[in-house]
């Protein structure tokens, strides 16, 4: 193969993230070589982040249809009925090469773009929400990284006017080399106006809006779909730069031209920018597009065409607007202080083409580059079943066991980071971060939606399928214990190298996980991302990181006046745990941070267990009769009862059962669908779940300023103000040494 004469050579495919067999199907697609604007485009959407090449033969075994799903996967983001003409859009991303690299815009456009994603479908943003992991507190880089990531989450949503209302962090040495920031937001808008991006209609109008294109980004996408390596500071010009107050303005502006009837279609610019946008909007419309590349609004000197189509800019979006529309929607985007270009207009030829000073620079058939994208069914291999827990040890002090626990990262008060983000802003908080679920009323009704990001991944790790059931059951219980009805999941798919069997093997273990208890819960997926590549040969670092499937729920409260929370209450009430029984210890946090070890199973996941146990504790928030609801998983018992006493301010007396299989098991076991409630009246408590055949256990009383637990070498107690210093000083002792 001759490349030399287009000055495409091997060296420079290769540079562009194409292998030699992919070079070939473009060579077929284009029916000759592609110029480097060409082959720029191929590049990026063909690219990991853009194609889902390794991921979409697996994709699409989830389940994505319900009768409340109005649109799936597909689009810019999810949607779903909750009644009164009325839709919550939602979706997750991922930010994780470029948070790593430059935590502070990393983190803060990844907010951006999952905001675009949400509002470019006419619904307004009302609730933010992220999913983080990091590697070890004393790794060198990690406070680093820690403080620029949440400065970057709270400064970009704070100064659009966001709430950031909840979400997760841990930590574990596998994320060393390759932090996870994953962002998502919820929007809601009215059925009747929800906007899709599919181009249409024969010599429209395409429209630039937002800010002006210059050299940030280029090549993201490309670099999200490798793995890391020594040069990770020469990458820093592929992460963008974010500008909250010029998106606060697109959001408004967008919102108000989507009040007229101007607007065919429109798409945010993302990953790859001007490209994916465009390549999107005409490929879904089944339509061509012609783009003057001179119109483009640049901010720098000398763009090429290359650069315009591979910039990442942020604050960008694409339209496609009705003939004689385009003074009304310049006139808006300019009250808005925002560029406005009309820079080309869809066609029927089924190409992509670009002109840039009077010549043609980019001609290449739609098909081939988003539909006819490679599709791989990579190699993989089943991992090897955990062997069982052996010489299980038994704790000594339960409490004492407890106060190590809940100063431990994993388990340590949040309140350092979500202090910084401002989740009151838009006043429709029902429930602030450090709960179940974050609870967001619907503006001007009764309801509320209930948002929970969730995923454990040592057990992904330990076995992928039945994590990959864990983190859906978590996120349904989650939104089931503050009294909603989860309804949809978005999820984020961080993973390591793909073209490693063991690495395909966790990834299809965990999404057929994933799709079993989707379809047991009736709990469908209907957006996401899929992040692969995360892993890194940079000194220092750690090689893959841990499978990540991290899922992001949303369900509904009819009357929010019935919202429950975890915080206990009153005095006196009677403390009960329901669902199933307590004894599995194995990938546990008691394990790990008391004794060292990650080993053993993790906790199997009864999904007709989870279901009944969640419809049932749904029941008794809906009929008043429970004070507080908290749902048990990291730590187990001895841990969510802690958490319930921090969040009330109260502490309590418990008393181990006699047929307990040991003091861990029964109070640090991490078996799943199981709730703690309090209550004031027990009888009619224990009569409901004797009728509905799911096992119950009174635990004990609330009160005092202590921590109680009785076993049978007598009572053990910790003081609540211990056990909140304890709490609240890892992020603080770690951020001021």
């Amino acid at each position: 193969m001759n490349t030399a004469v287009s000055g495409i050579t091997p060296e420079v495919v290769e540079a562009h993230g194409l292998s030699p067999e992919e070079y070939e199907r473009v060579l077929h697609a284009l029916g000759r070589e592609p110029n480097l604007v060409e082959l720029g485009i191929f590049s990026v959407m063909w690219s990991e982040h853009c194609s889902y090449k390794s991921s979409k033969l697996h994709l699409k075994k989830l389940p994505t249809e319900a009768p409340w799903v109005i649109q799936g996967p597909g689009e810019n983001a999810g949607v779903i009925d909750i009644g009164d003409g009325q839709a919550a859009i939602f979706k997750m991303e991922s930010h994780n090469h470029p948070s790593y690299i430059e935590p502070y815009q990393g983190a803060a456009t990844g907010v951006g773009g999952i905001l675009r994603d949400v509002f470019t479908m006419g619904a307004r943003p009302v609730a933010n929400m992220n999913a983080l992991r990091f590697g070890r507190p004393d790794h060198p880089k990690m406070k680093h990284l820690v403080q620029g990531v949440v400065a970057g989450i709270g400064g970009y949503g704070n100064c659009v006017g966001v709430p950031t209302v909840g979400g997760e962090t841990n930590f574990h040495r596998a994320y060393d080399g390759n932090i996870l920031v994953n962002a998502m937001t919820v929007g809601v808008a009215d059925t009747d106006r929800i906007f899709y991006c599919a181009a249409t209609g024969l010599g429209n109008p395409i429209v630039y809006v937002g800010s002006k294109t210059g050299r940030d980004g280029i090549h993201g996408a490309t670099m999200a779909s490798a793995d890391f390596s020594d040069d990770t500071e020469e990458k820093r010009p592929t992460v963008q730069v974010g500008d909250p107050f010029t998106e606060k303005l697109l959001i408004e502006a967008c919102l108000e031209l989507m009040a007229t009837d101007a607007i065919v279609a429109i798409q945010d610019m993302g990953a790859a920018g001007l490209t994916s946008s465009s390549v999107e909007m005409a490929s879904k419309g089944g339509a061509g597009i012609r783009l003057d590349m001179n119109q483009v609004p640049c901010r720098e000197e000398g763009m090429t065409p290359y650069e315009m189509m591979l910039s990442e800019s942020q604050e960008r979006m694409l339209m496609v607007l009705k003939p004689g529309k385009e003074p009304m929607a310049e006139e808006i985007f300019r009250k808005w202080e925002l560029d406005f270009a009309v820079i080309g207009e869809v066609t029927d030829t089924g190409h992509m083409v670009l002109e840039f000073d009077g010549e043609v620079v980019c001609d290449i058939p739609l098909g081939p580059l988003a539909d006819d994208a490679p599709e791989y069914d990579r190699p993989h291999v089943k991992a090897k079943a955990p062997a069982p827990l052996a010489d299980v040890p038994e704790s000594g002090d339960v409490c004492a066991d407890l106060l190590k626990l809940m100063g431990c990262p994993d388990l340590a008060s949040r309140r350092w980071i979500w202090e910084q983000y401002d989740s009151q802003v838009m006043a429709d908080t029902l429930q602030k971060p450090g709960g179940d679920a974050a609870v967001v009323r619907v503006h001007g009704t009764r309801k509320a939606l209930a948002i929970s990001t969730d995923c454990t991944p040592r057990y992904c790790y330990a076995d992928p399928y039945e994590g990959g059931k864990q983190a859906i059951a978590e996120c349904y219980r989650n939104i089931s214990a503050v009294g909603a009805t989860p309804l949809a999941v978005t999820n984020c798919l961080n993973f390591a190298n793909p073209q490693r069997p063991e690495i395909m093997g966790q990834f299809v273990g965990c999404l057929e996980g994933m799709g079993d208890a989707c379809r047991a819960l009736d709990f469908p997926i209907v957006s996401g991302n899929v992040s692969l590549y995360n892993e890194s040969k940079a000194t220092g670092g750690g090689s893959a990181i841990l499978p990540t499937p991290a899922i992001g729920g949303v369900g509904l409260l009819a009357d929010y006046e019935k919202m429950a929370s975890a915080g206990f209450k009153a005095e006196g009430a009677t403390i009960i745990l329901i669902g199933g029984e307590s004894g599995h210890l194995g990938q546990s946090l008691w394990l790990r941070e008391l004794h060292g070890r990650e080993d053993g199973p993790p906790p199997p996941v009864g999904l007709d267990l989870e279901r009944e146990t969640a419809e049932h504790v749904r029941a008794l928030i809906a009929d008043g009769v429970v004070t507080a609801v908290h749902d048990c998983s990291d730590g187990g018992l001895a841990v969510t009862l802690a958490e319930m006493a921090l969040a009330g301010n109260m502490g309590f007396e418990a008393f181990t059962p006699d047929d307990r299989i040991s003091n861990a098991a029964f109070w640090f076991g991490e078996d799943q669908a199981r709730y703690v409630v309090t209550v004031s009246e027990v009888e009619p408590v224990l009569e409901a779940a004797r009728e509905a055949g799911l096992a119950m256990v009174v635990l004990g009383k609330t009160g005092g300023g202590f921590l109680t637990i009785h076993t049978e070498a007598g009572p053990s107690s910790l003081a609540l103000a211990d056990l909140r210093q304890a709490h609240e000083s890892f992020f603080r002792d770690w951020m001021e040494s």
